[in-house]
């Protein structure tokens, strides 16, 4: 089933983040039983090449959703063009910037994205994909900052965003207490938007770093958890074998 259908029928989908440009890596992680990837271009050194590569890699049950550097035509065009399942558009803070997004990332009438041929659509050969693409891939805003969080009954009440992802850690130092994210005033806001994504039937989703949160999201009724960091996993796991080798 794709990716946005899933998400479409109420799946709670487990993901995780993926900062290590090897394609070895994302083929891995796809195999670990993770329903999405989460590719990271924003802190990741990943060029378009890197990310192709890792999309070739992974298993194609494991779907893949590609955190574009910044909010821009050009990032949005280039990583659709790759054929991901979707898109994660950082620090969007405003309806009229969501707005944007959707008429770039739609092709006509919906919006104004553009054809070429690419990977997306199997180099031209897929005659079909400009008519399907608009409702097989999914674009996702994050929420990362007190503006978005004040603008989100405007932007989850926008049809053409498949779904809201909460950053919690920029969140935080948004609120002066980076890396908090279970501070009171921290909570308060997430709290607040999945309240508001949950009444207009948006998609949300958001960021653990330990399987223990992600637990405790998923009960909170988040549909898109992404559980840990690639080099996360590294260094806490090789740490734990040289603490044990040498108690």
């Amino acid at each position: 089933m794709e990716f946005k259908a899933r998400i479409a029928q109420g799946e709670t989908l487990c993901g995780t983040i993926v900062t290590l440009n090897l394609p070895s890596v994302g083929e891995v992680l796809s195999e670990c039983g993770f329903d999405w990837l989460w590719i990271d271009m924003e802190h990741a050194p990943f060029s378009l090449s890197d990310v192709q590569a890792m999309l070739q890699a992974k298993n194609r049950a494991c779907g893949a959703l590609v955190r574009i550097p910044v909010n821009s035509e050009e990032w949005i065009k280039r990583v659709l063009d790759l054929g991901v399942e979707g898109i994660i558009i950082p620090h969007v803070n405003t309806a009229e910037e969501a707005k944007r997004i959707i008429d770039i990332s739609y092709y006509p009438p919906q919006g104004c994205r553009s054809v070429g041929m690419s990977r997306a659509n199997r180099y031209g050969l897929d005659s079909r994909y400009k008519q399907e693409a608009n409702e097989k891939r999914g674009i996702f805003v994050q929420i990362e900052d007190k503006e978005g969080v004040a603008n989100i009954e405007e932007i989850a009440k926008l049809p053409g965003i498949d779904g809201i992802i909460i950053g919690p850690t920029d969140l935080s130092g948004s609120y002066g207490k980076l890396g908090q994210v279970r501070a009171p005033e921290v909570v308060e806001a997430i709290e607040k938007v999945l309240k508001v994504c949950k009444r207009h039937k948006k998609p949300i989703g958001i960021f653990a770093k330990e399987a223990e949160l992600g637990q405790h999201y998923i009960k909170q009724g988040f549909q898109l958890v992404a559980v840990g960091i690639d080099v996360h996993y590294l260094w806490t796991a090789a740490k734990a074998a040289v603490t044990s080798l040498k108690s």
